[in-house]
């Protein structure tokens, strides 16, 4: 049986909404997300769409690494 993240159950204070926004933005990968924030990556999938958040990637590699 899986882990039970450290958050789970709690509420989402402002600042990991502001979190999540930000790790978004810079296409970090969900289950990443979910690492940072002690959270699943159904929980952030589910915050990230009740505040408007895309999840989906952008034309660019993760964590902004150029091409060699």
């Amino acid at each position: 049986m899986a882990k039970t993240p450290p958050n789970h159950g709690k509420e989402w204070s402002s600042t990991d909404e502001t979190r999540l926004s930000s790790l978004a933005r810079v296409n970090t990968p969900t289950r990443v997300v979910g690492l940072k924030l002690g959270r699943s990556e159904d929980s952030v999938r589910s915050k990230a769409s009740e505040l408007g958040v895309s999840l989906k990637p952008t034309n660019q590699a993760p964590y902004n690494r150029s091409k060699r």
